[in-house]
């Protein structure tokens, strides 16, 4: 993330840190909670609707991702400015366990989720935000 991004996303995020709170990581990530399976049966639906022309494959929204010491917070990013829109989700850090990490040729992954919840969160990392995954990983511990 350039330095105008992250200032514009820190300046976003101020208010919603409590006193003491830190920031250790902020990163721009692809969130997604669809199945795999789900997101194949939309492109051939689609395929099929426009007769083979065209096949419309969802693609997730660029969201700006910040890890406090305490919680995550999420917001959608706006994909033509350099600012974030609209605060999503926050979520304590406390008893999250991860996945193993993904590797692709071009992003790589792991989801995230809480033994309180039965739906995880999938985080998509581009290949240039590797050294926030990194940080992101190792402050999380793998499901057993």
């Amino acid at each position: 993330m350039n330095a105008k991004r992250r200032r514009l996303f820190l300046a976003a995020l101020d208010p919603l840190l409590e006193p003491g709170e830190r920031v250790e990581v902020t990163t721009i990530v692809n969130l997604s909670s669809v199945s795999v399976r789900r997101t194949a049966a939309f492109a051939a639906a689609s395929a099929l609707m426009s007769a083979g022309a065209m096949a419309v494959v969802p693609t997730p929204t660029p969201m700006y991702l910040a890890m406090t010491d305490r919680r995550f917070f999420v917001f959608r990013a706006n994909p033509h400015f350099a600012r974030p829109e609209e605060h999503l989700m926050t979520i304590p850090r406390a008893g999250l366990v991860r996945t193993a990490v993904k590797e692709r040729l071009l992003n790589s992954s792991f989801v995230v989720s809480s033994p309180y919840d039965q739906q995880g969160l999938k985080i998509i990392f581009p290949l240039i935000s590797r050294r926030e995954r990194h940080l992101i990983a190792a402050a999380l511990p793998v499901a057993a």
